[in-house]
């Protein structure tokens, strides 16, 4: 779009909506924090500095931004800020470019004639209430829903699932997380009585023994990786992973089990630990239940029943013990290996109850430690009002809905007295027809959920899609029948929460192009279209939004009544949930739970669960022989590279061609050499990929990373049954060499 069209299209945009909507729209254009059209960033000075926390991933590192007449033209990382301390990987040194692609999305856009047309905020506004209101009308609340995220400020989050389940009357919400996330919230209910982490980012410094199950920091969050060798402990870092990856490389011992016997492994290791009476006896009576129900189930899990599972030799199994028993303070790290599996739960719960057993929790150096993965995916867990209700409460608990009603000022029954469907209940709802209408706001469904092709099919058979988007290029824009521009990361102010519970402030400094606005504005104006608006009168801005979720997180676990707002955020480096009113905190304070053996549960004490180990939904076999693990592939990528994508100095840190590791002994069988084109196919699809020849992984496996939208072509639709998320991280896969030599066939 030229400057020229963008401008005209904002002067018709601002005089229609002046004419037609009252000094309510108007006073949510002009409002500052970047919400208004072409608004200039309102809380810093022209040229200053100021520092604000990333919006990739959930370490939550701090960068300076540096203005140049009301523009940030620059950044670097924090030095004063206790999380990153002067350091950041590549995608935060390159954090401002993506706000600058030529592919933003800078006006709304309708499909008309099969093509997206360029549209005022009056039209896209109407057609979005008038649509998604006659689908309702003939098929009921339930047929329209949305799908959110963990990338947008919570205030964001939870105005978006408040005007949808208590404006608009959706029954059904989900967001991206559960993608990420969901298993290790579920584990820490069941275990703790309430999605807690219990660490801070210090323990990676004083922990003497160190855990990594599924996770490779190296690459995914190198930052953290970065504490782990600040450590003045020379720790003994322990890596679990079938892939011999970034992380295992630097580790002082890897366990390159075979694909998902996790819980084998963990059950195996909590056997030798009772068996040896190597538990903190004291720990388990004062603080767990169900320690003899579990240490009967136990028993089974002999180290030589265990090896040919797990496939090490037992004396490893008890050697691994060992080092649990022998270690003062052991930290127990997880993120998606674990997180993104058919029975994940169970294998974060069996972390849990290691840490328990042991009594490595609640102090300094130790905890059952899950790693989040997207910048505000906490914040989604909390806030989002999908799965939960606000701050952590119940929809289906009266007490609860009464009290958020009272809070929010609205009429009680406007509450869904139900639990949303998961993501994939939506898209299956989608399939069977149930679901008509579907809103997806900052994810990038056609390229990231599992199974591509049947995701694709998917989105194909709605009567209505909304995109809400920086961008409208995305896999999931191009099937949208309306697109509404939103700001990105930069652009508009709010707060994340990041793996440490650490709440941290995001600020404007930067316009949104065109008429792009923030999702807040994007949702406040839907809501007023919609006729809903006066219930969301208090819902000013994302600080007046702030102010509410206190309210709402009063006297739960997560309380952050004692938070006085965005400044004194700002000021202490972030603030760790939970921080009741009356209790204060120093700055860059480091807070871990449970240090007084208390838990969340109705008895306070934590819950040991388990159950029975249960074979992968798609095992090898002839046709398929090769399990394909899937991951990140490098640092400088994120995701479906929705956004580092538009970054050359990212886009040259990483392989541009979608790439497949595969062993030197199957390379050989295959004729295969590294730069070849091969063929990788599952029973739902193929992939084209170079072979990239290594030890790396092992005979029977092969590796290709998740940023390739290619990758979702092969993925089994698998779930784990308490979290129902995704179990990205192995299917069965054949490969075999593509008959064009040195091309990619896909071009």
């Amino acid at each position: 779009m030229t400057n020229d069209k963008a401008t005209t299209l904002l002067d018709r945009a601002k005089k229609v909506v002046r004419d037609r909507e009252g000094p309510l729209t108007r006073d949510l254009l002009r409002s500052p924090g970047g919400y208004g059209l072409g608004q200039v960033p309102s809380r810093l000075k022209p040229d200053s500095t100021t520092s604000m926390v990333c919006g990739y991933c959930a370490t939550g590192c701090s960068l300076n931004v540096h203005m140049k007449d009301g523009a940030a033209v620059n950044l670097s990382p924090a030095t004063d800020y206790s999380v990153n301390m002067g350091m950041a990987c590549p995608k935060g040194w390159e954090a401002l470019t993506p706000l600058k692609a030529k592919d933003r999305a800078t006006a709304p856009m309708v499909r008309e004639g099969g093509k997206l047309r360029a549209t005022d905020w009056p039209t896209a506004l109407a057609t979005f209430a008038d649509r998604m209101k006659a689908i309702q009308r003939e098929h009921g609340d339930s047929s329209i829903a949305f799908l959110s995220t963990g990338q947008i400020p919570f205030e964001e989050m939870a105005l978006l699932g408040a005007v949808a389940k208590f404006g608009m009357g959706m029954v059904h919400g989900d967001g991206n997380t559960r993608q990420c996330m969901a298993t290790a919230a579920t584990a820490y209910k069941q275990s703790f009585g309430f999605d807690a982490p219990p660490y801070t980012y210090q323990d990676f410094e004083e922990s003497d023994v160190i855990f990594f199950i599924g996770a490779n920091p190296c690459i995914a969050h190198p930052i953290m990786w970065e504490r782990v060798c600040k450590n003045p402990n020379d720790p003994t870092v322990v890596v679990i992973d079938p892939r011999r990856t970034e992380t295992a490389q630097q580790a002082d011992e890897h366990v390159a089990l075979s694909p998902k016997s996790d819980l084998y492994l963990l059950y195996g290791i909590a056997h030798v630990l009772i068996r040896n009476r190597w538990i903190d006896r004291e720990y388990i009576e004062a603080h767990t239940e169900g320690f003899d129900e579990l240490a009967k189930h136990m028993e089974a899990y002999r180290p030589d029943f265990v090896a040919p599972r797990v496939g090490i030799p037992p004396r490893r199994i008890e050697d691994l013990a060992r080092l649990v028993h022998e270690g003062k303070r052991v930290s127990f790290w997880w993120t998606m290996g674990v997180n993104q599996s058919h029975e994940g739960v169970r294998t974060a719960q069996a972390i849990i109850n290691i840490a328990l057993i042991t009594g490595n929790i609640g102090r300094p150096g130790t905890g059952a430690n899950s790693i989040t993965g997207q910048c505000n995916a906490m914040g989604s867990r909390l806030f989002s009002n999908t799965t939960n209700l606000l701050g952590g409460h119940a929809f289906d608990n009266p007490e609860h809905r009464t009290k958020i009603a009272n809070i929010l000022d609205i009429e009680v029954d406007r509450i869904p007295t139900e639990t949303s469907w998961a993501y994939d209940q939506i898209m299956e709802g989608i399939l069977n027809g149930d679901i008509r209408g579907l809103w997806i706001i900052a994810t990038n469904t056609a390229h990231s959920w599992i199974n591509r092709e049947d995701t694709h099919a998917i989105l194909e058979k709605l009567d209505f899609l909304v995109v809400q988007d920086m961008y409208h290029t995305t896999e999931t824009a191009r099937f949208a029948d309306l697109v509404l521009p939103a700001a990105g990361w930069g652009e508009k102010e709010g707060c994340f929460i990041n793996s440490e519970r650490r709440i941290g402030i995001t600020k404007q400094v930067s316009r949104a192009p065109g008429t792009a606005l923030s999702d807040f504005r994007i949702v406040k104006l839907l809501a007023e279209q919609w006729g809903c608006g006066d219930m969301f009168a208090k819902w000013r801005s994302p600080e007046a939004t702030f102010d509410l979720l206190k309210e709402c997180s009063r006297g739960m676990p997560c309380d952050i009544t004692g938070i006085t707002g965005y400044d004194m955020i700002d000021e202490l480096g972030g603030v760790q949930w939970p921080l009741p009113a009356g209790r204060s905190v120093e700055k860059h304070s480091q807070r871990r739970l449970f240090e007084n053996g208390t838990f969340y549960t109705a008895s306070g004490k934590a819950k040991l669960f388990f159950d029975e180990p249960r074979p992968m939904a798609e095992p090898c076999d002839n046709a398929y022989p090769f399990t394909l693990l899937t991951g990140r592939g490098s640092s400088s990528q994120w995701h479906t590279q929705t956004r580092t994508g538009k970054s050359d100095v990212l886009k040259a840190l990483a392989p541009s061609d979608p790439y497949v590791e595969i062993s030197p002994a199957d390379a050989k069988r295959l004729g295969v050499a590294t730069n070849e084109w091969v063929t990788v196919r599952s029973r739902r699809g193929h992939a084209e990929a170079r072979a990239f020849v290594t030890h790396i992984v092992k005979p029977g496996q092969v590796f290709m990373p998740m940023h390739f939208a290619t990758t979702n072509d092969l993925t089994f639709p698998s779930f784990d049954p308490h979290s129902r998320q995704p179990s990205y991280k192995a299917c069965a896969v054949s490969v075999s060499k593509h008959q064009v030599i040195g091309a990619n066939p896909s071009r």
